[in-house]
């Protein structure tokens, strides 16, 4: 019988080793494998390469393993929120490749679907193009950008079975689903485990195909940055 269940986030990242590149789902802190996360920080494991939209902040998210000085690059497309991102990069301790946030998620796509490259428009003319190849195609100029794969992605999502099929609640779906694919081993925290077949097939957003290993731990999900009406 398949069962991808794992004890717990420790075990689930036990394998990763030092330099491994992560794809990582998330979006701020919306939708982050928050425990994964911090499984890795206590293994201390060192010299990685973190694919993600952002680096979370400071004190939370990927930003746990930058203030640990275990993220060596970071491939992102935003940020903006994080201090100690900011001062590695500019003291030369951390290597960036900034990515345009659509150009992002169709890397992670396409390494996921086992397209090495494509074609597209955004960053034409840009930094972005500085050393890739470019070609006119009907008349319009395109760079080319390389798929992504990971050695392992994490993700987390709501609900889960221990099949490895995924649903993710609302906006937490964000990077998740493109993240999943792009890791040879995809490593998923849910939040709810249910029995097989409980989930409909016309509702799952990851298939179990891609998924390895699953561990069912409850999420803090902190709120980034909390804005109130002004009474």
């Amino acid at each position: 019988m398949i069962n991808k269940l794992v004890a717990s986030a420790d075990a689930a990242v036990a394998d990763v080793p030092a330099g491994a590149t992560l794809v990582v789902g998330g979006f701020g802190l919306c939708g982050i494998p928050e425990n994964l996360i911090a499984a890795l920080r206590r293994r201390g494991v060192a010299n990685l390469t973190a694919v993600s939209n952002n680096c979370g902040i400071d004190d939370w998210g990927l930003g746990l393993l930058l203030k640990n000085r275990q993220i060596r690059k970071m491939v992102s497309s935003y940020v903006g929120e994080n201090a100690e991102f900011e001062r590695q990069f500019l003291s030369g301790e951390l290597e960036v490749e900034l990515v345009p946030q659509g150009t992002l998620a169709e890397r992670m796509r396409a390494g996921g679907a086992g397209i090495p490259a494509f074609f597209t428009p955004t960053g034409v003319g840009t930094l972005v193009a500085e050393g890739k190849e470019t070609r006119t195609i009907d008349g319009r100029d395109y760079v080319l950008e390389r798929g992504i794969v990971g050695d392992f992605s994490l993700v987390a999502a709501w609900k889960g079975d221990r099949l490895g099929n995924l649903v993710y609640r609302r906006a937490a779906r964000n990077f998740n689903p493109v993240a999943a694919t792009a890791g040879r081993i995809s490593i998923a925290e849910v939040e709810e485990l249910v029995e097989v077949g409980e989930i409909d097939p016309e509702n799952v957003h990851t298939p179990g195909i891609f998924v390895h290993r699953v561990v069912v731990a409850p999420r803090e999900k902190r709120i980034e940055r909390r804005t109130v009406r002004k009474e």
